[in-house]
């Protein structure tokens, strides 16, 4: 009597155009893995329109390229519901009521009901996406086939147009290193790309660009500026870094005039950006002092910008220049850290390569220490314990290096290092080169390797060893699929 009252039931809910909507049993997600969701009507993929990272950034469905920005992992909320958080933005989806046609955006996880979804079955493997708040499905507005079209919530009827394929992708992964004969790397993720420049030696400034850390090994080096005819520095580029400040790169670079290496014509140069594309098109802007500097790099703390160096003090010590914009000296040069440690004279006392690292609220920098034509080039650690960026005794120095070398995997000299985010923003890496050998020296040999690394509970990153050469590495989070 029970399983006839039932069945008429859905035959009357069927009849009325509406489809009951159990938990489903065939989609059991990985909430570890990375999923696109393609629609069954369109064949389109559920996306981050533009590529916004954005709170309130609409979601809309795109042709199907796997990028960080239609890859979506399930967070389980409880009781069959989860959220889907943005590979690309970490945000999550959201209604923000509960009524028809409101419009999927993306905000940050508060475990709201609006931001959480069952699935419900649907034919041939497909689900529906309903919205535990609203009770409705996400759906494509109006049976849209077209890129950017809307997705919204309407009642849960079970059209083509709100069933969804749970695309599971494949765990991707990279080896070392990223670019042979790479010397002082400088990797930024930017508009899903990796953007990756490092010393030329020569008269041109290079980059290369992949949709993956593992692609950048084959991507091609495309010339984005040329020195040649340069009064103050036609040759021997070295150590270039690109910022983006106000909108624009400002590419940040040593060069000379053409003599040997550690050559007494070094300087501090930096180029400006057309638009906001770090492969430019740039312009030359300014050279940044007149007296030999190497390592260039930028400090923000408090809304002022640091021009960071290296230079004679003694010995080769960190530097720190105030700039009043990207391009301009507002004050006299100070050194802040110098070769003081035993670990920091091995082979030769140096003090270079200084990078800006920031974490809730705290300002540090990792720098180079001991001589780069040794095996013991390493990664020491400043920390701005005090208020003033430009007072030496407001830095507060490491007594041990944070990165070192590693015998047992044959990694020698590691440093001139940099960091980047995972392109959904969830990690930190540090970029870096390295030798593979005790007998490598200070030159074009040394390579592009990268890491994911950690944080201690005192607020300071914890490296870890560098990692050997051609060992398969998980990908950083959120890479495409392709």
């Amino acid at each position: 009597m029970r399983s006839t009252l039932v069945l008429a039931t859905t035959a009357v809910l069927l009849g009325a155009g509406l489809v009951a909507a159990p938990v489903a049993t065939a989609a059991v997600v990985d909430t570890n893995a990375s999923y696109v969701l393609v629609n069954r009507n369109s064949g389109k993929a559920l996306d981050v329109y533009d590529l916004s990272t954005a709170e309130n950034a609409p979601i809309a469905q795109w042709t199907r390229n796997d990028g960080a920005w239609q890859q979506w992992q399930f967070v389980d909320s409880g009781s069959g519901y989860y959220r889907l958080r943005s590979r690309h933005s970490g945000k999550v989806l959201d209604f923000a009521d509960t009524a028809d046609r409101t419009r999927l955006v993306q905000t940050t996880d508060a475990n709201r009901t609006g931001q959480q979804f069952r699935l419900a079955d649907s034919p041939d493997g497909h689900v529906r996406l309903v919205n535990r708040a609203s009770g409705k499905a996400v759906d494509v507005l109006d049976f849209s086939t077209a890129d950017g079209a809307q997705v919204i919530q309407w009642p849960d009827t079970g059209g083509t147009n709100q069933q969804w394929q749970l695309v599971k992708l494949g765990a991707r992964t990279f080896t070392n290193p990223i670019k042979r004969n790479g010397p002082d790397p400088w990797l930024q993720y930017h508009n899903g790309y990796y953007h990756l420049a490092t010393t030329t030696w020569n008269s041109t400034i290079t980059m290369r660009r992949s949709r993956t850390l593992a692609g950048l090994a084959s991507a091609p080096d495309q010339v984005v500026f040329t020195l040649t005819g340069r009064p103050n520095g036609c040759c021997n580029m070295w150590a270039p870094e690109f910022h983006l400040l106000g909108g624009r790169w400002y590419l940040y670079y040593v060069a000379g005039q053409n003599v040997p290496d550690y050559n007494p014509t070094q300087r501090l140069h930096v180029l400006e950006s057309a638009g906001a594309d770090p492969m430019g098109p740039y312009t030359f802007k300014a050279d940044l002092g007149s007296t030999w500097e190497l390592d260039p790099s930028i400090l923000q703390h408090n809304g002022k910008l640091y021009l960071m160096g290296s230079a004679m003090d003694g010995t080769q010590s960190l530097t720190i220049t105030p700039l009043s914009n990207p391009y301009t000296i507002s004050g006299p040069r100070r050194t802040i850290s110098q070769p003081t440690l035993s670990w920091e004279r091995q082979t030769g006392a140096v003090n270079e390569g200084a990078e800006p690292l920031y974490r809730n609220g705290r300002t540090m920098i990792v720098y180079s220490a001991s001589a780069c034509w040794g095996p013991d080039y390493k990664l020491g650690l400043l920390t701005l314990t005090g208020s003033d960026p430009l007072n030496r005794a407001h830095w507060t120095k490491s007594p041990d290096p944070v990165f070192q070398r590693n015998d047992a995997h044959g990694v020698f000299a590691p440093g001139h290092n940099g960091f980047f985010k995972s392109p959904d923003g969830t990690e930190d890496w540090i970029v870096y080169h390295a030798n593979d050998s005790a007998g490598g020296g200070c030159d074009m040999n040394r390579s592009t390797r990268a890491q994911k690394f950690t944080w201690n509970a005192d607020g300071t990153p914890n490296f870890g060893t560098p990692v050997p050469l051609g060992v398969a590495l998980p990908a950083p989070s959120g890479e495409p699929a392709s």
